[in-house]
């Protein structure tokens, strides 16, 4: 309507000069009361959501808080510093009850989420859960375990926010296929965590709830996507926790916390009621994987999600139960190793990190062979650029109506709204190649077994990660090709490392190596990890390996 009366007005010649720059000033401060009126309606909708997050939170702490009245002999401290094998054997033979698991770790989920902001939700059918399982004769493999989800995985009864708006409001009315695989291996989901604002970031920060802190260091990145699943682990208050992989989005929040996670072929687990407002990345695969302590806590959570219930739920995931043999044998592995991609020249501690390990499994008895993945950059500026940019980023562009971009976000964000003609240009210049099968041939021609190699670290200072999309091609690399990789911690940051860092310049000397340094700075004593991969629907032998590499490095024997 104010666009029809203002050509009507400017097609008319006589009219008064005064009664159009009236009608102008008008129209400009109806746009901006507009304007004003959306932003308004975008905060209240947050404001309801933090509102709603902070209900449950009580909730949670009355329900932590009876049963802590009720039950004054609970050896919280005890139950918390068991791993989860050794967990879910005391509760599998009666030792322990899954009610004072349960409640230990909704307590010491709330003190962690006040100190660093990870917990969005609680998921108050645990309770409900608690009691199904009291009434199962049989006893799942994750009998009475207390599971972690990351927010945009689907819980019946709450939303799944993806960090944005246009999601608040919308209550699942069923559990995602992992959710419910869970629950029938007698798991139970007690919270939701925190993500940044579309999951396109390896911070972890939104402006519904606000930004998670590493709880290692308060001025250091939990990483992302799945950070505030690397956050709750990392402070204690979950022993299991499932987190998504698009560019890294498990592995870099384990490797900023100091935890064990792991990215699985696409569809080896079912990704069915997973709420995401990325869609046409085609060149690029996402997934659902574990996050925890420890590598045998990972194997456990991939042998029950590979069960007859998930091949059943969702017949689009092989049925191809855990290979318990490959995960426990001791064969010596023939290991291609590579210290930098030539992409982003690795920070010195990243580099160290795989030195010592390389030097660990040489002297075990396995055997190191120099690996150098090829075309590098092809991957991260065609192969990844060109899967972000295959719908020109419109579904994600367009998930911003009624929205305000995070900060963190808008170097990234003002990426993805190029013009359609500058998008159509790239998407001429980054031509496809076939890519897997050279990596795959390379990969065979050595007789590899699996790949070590760096994980970015150690965790960034804030605000930078979203202007270092690019350093995640340590990440990236398997996305593209869809290989299972997983990260363990195998150091901490020296302080010859710190001194080593600045007269580190990259591979190129460009603002982005400049920032990278920036990113790194004053993580003395925060931990360092490496990467492990295995070829396609090999994850058994990715965790043997990861397996090896934590035993190595923590100086201990294997049980085989």
């Amino acid at each position: 309507m104010i666009q029809e009366r203002l050509w009507q007005v400017l097609d008319t010649s006589w009219v008064d000069p005064r009664t159009l720059s009236a009608l102008l000033c008008g129209s400009t401060a109806a746009i901006v009361l507009l304007k004003w009126l959306g932003r308004r309606q975008i905060q209240q909708k947050m404001e309801e959501a933090r509102r709603t997050r902070d209900l449950a939170l009580e909730r949670m702490e009355k329900a932590a808080r009876r049963f802590k009245q009720e039950n004054p002999g609970t050896q919280t401290t005890h139950i918390l510093s068991l791993t989860m094998v050794e967990l879910a054997e005391k509760l599998k033979e009666g030792s322990l009850s899954p009610e004072s698991v349960l409640y230990s770790y909704m307590g010491k989920a709330l003190e962690v989420t006040r100190e660093v902001n990870c917990v969005t939700d609680f998921i108050h059918g645990c309770e409900d859960q608690l009691q199904k399982l009291k009434k199962q004769k049989e006893k799942g493999l994750l009998y009475g375990i207390p599971v972690s989800i990351k927010d945009h995985i689907n819980c019946k009864g709450h939303i799944s926010s993806g960090g944005m708006v246009k999601f608040l409001g919308q209550v699942m009315e069923e559990d995602s296929v992992i959710v419910q695989v869970l629950k029938s291996q007698g798991a139970i989901p007690f919270v939701k965590t925190n993500i940044p604002q579309t999951m396109i970031n390896y911070d972890c920060s939104n402006l519904i709830f606000g930004q998670t802190l590493n709880p290692l260091n308060h001025q250091k990145s939990p990483g992302g996507s799945s950070g505030g699943e690397g956050a709750l682990i990392a402070g204690g208050g979950s022993v299991l926790g499932i987190g998504s992989d698009v560019a890294g989005s498990i592995r870099l929040p384990s490797s900023f916390c100091g935890l064990c996670g792991l990215k699985p072929t696409g569809n080896r687990i079912s990704k069915m009621g997973v709420v995401s407002p990325i869609t046409g990345m085609n060149s690029v695969t996402g997934m659902l994987g574990p996050m925890a302590r420890d590598v045998d806590s990972l194997a456990l959570c991939m042998k029950a999600l590979l069960c007859e219930e998930m091949f059943r739920l969702d017949p689009a995931v092989p049925p191809l139960p855990f290979d318990e043999e490959v995960y426990t044998s001791s064969k010596p592995l023939r290991i291609g190793y590579y210290e930098g991609d030539g992409y982003f020249q690795p920070s010195p501690s990243m580099k160290r990190a795989v030195q010592q390990t390389r030097k660990l499994l040489q002297d075990a008895g396995h055997t190191l062979v120099p690996f150098a993945p090829p075309k590098i950059d092809y991957v991260v500026d065609e192969l990844f650029t060109r899967g972000i940019f295959s719908d020109g980023a419109a579904h994600l562009v367009d998930c911003f109506k009624g929205d305000i971009v995070d900060p963190n976000l808008k170097s990234q964000y003002n990426t993805y709204r190029l013009p359609a003609l500058v998008k159509r240009i790239l998407a001429i210049i980054l031509k496809p190649i076939v890519y897997c099968a050279e990596f795959i041939a390379k990969w065979r021609k050595l007789r590899l077994d699996v790949i070590l190699c760096p994980a970015l670290g150690p965790a960034f200072n804030h605000g930078y990660a979203g202007k270092l999309f690019a350093a995640t091609s340590y990440t990236n690399l398997y996305n593209v090709l869809n290989f299972p990789a997983g990260v363990v911690p195998v150091s901490t940051v020296t302080r010859a490392d710190e001194e080593e860092l600045k007269h580190y310049q990259g591979h190129y000397g460009d603002p982005w190596d400049k920032r990278l340094k920036e990113a790194v700075e004053g993580a003395v004593g925060l931990p360092v990890a490496v990467q492990c991969v295995a070829l396609p629907w090999q994850e058994e032998l990715c965790l043997r390996f990861m397996k090896e590499v934590e035993t190595l490095t923590r100086g201990t024997k294997r049980n085989v």
